[in-house]
């Protein structure tokens, strides 16, 4: 029996791609064949600043690049975030991801997919996962506390307490109010 397949695809961020990289190597370890998906702006971050053989992966374990959409700058730094925000917020990655699932699908040298694994935040390989029938589930990469933070977003604006007003213990009291949540008291 061939191994299961995961294919990983975090958003191409450093806070996204550590979590991200820590869940493929769990299951890894468990068995799966990896694919991790990266960008090709990070794939050729990557190999300046470790060296040819960083992406070289694992029998098991590859690294696979797919282009974001956007030209890769000459002096490798990305200027705008916003510009590729909003690249990523059109899909603008998806003929691409979308091929290199089809690829994989059509490869020998692999096993076939069992599932996607995405980063929530992204809409892309969810989309891609539904056109092949491909099961697809979503990891949020941010710590406790930041989806915490993300899940009373709303609450805390009609509060006015926005980034720029009041200090964490405010913020946990408000919450705390709100919510009936049990005492949340930072360390």
């Amino acid at each position: 029996m061939a191994k299961p397949h995961a294919v990983i695809v975090p958003y191409p961020a450093q806070g996204h791609m550590n979590p991200m990289l820590k869940v493929a190597k769990l299951l890894y370890q468990k068995g799966f064949h990896i694919t991790f998906v990266i960008n090709e702006f990070n794939k050729q971050r990557l190999l300046y600043a470790r060296g040819p053989a960083a992406l070289d992966g694992l029998p098991s374990f590859r690294f696979a690049a797919i282009s974001d959409g956007l030209p890769v700058p000459e002096d490798g730094i990305r200027q705008d975030a916003r510009v590729y925000c909003e690249a990523l917020s059109r899909d603008t990655p998806l003929p691409f991801f979308r091929q290199l699932v089809e690829d994989l699908r059509s490869s020998a040298d692999v096993p076939p997919i069992m599932c996607i694994v995405c980063d929530g935040v992204m809409s892309f390989p969810l989309k891609v996962a539904k056109e092949l029938d491909v099961p697809c589930a979503l990891f949020w990469t941010p710590s406790a506390c930041g989806f915490l933070c993300y899940s009373y977003f709303r609450t805390l604006v009609e509060k006015g307490l926005t980034p720029l007003k009041g200090n964490e213990q405010t913020v946990l009291v408000s919450m705390e109010a709100d919510l009936a949540f049990p005492t949340l008291t930072p360390t």
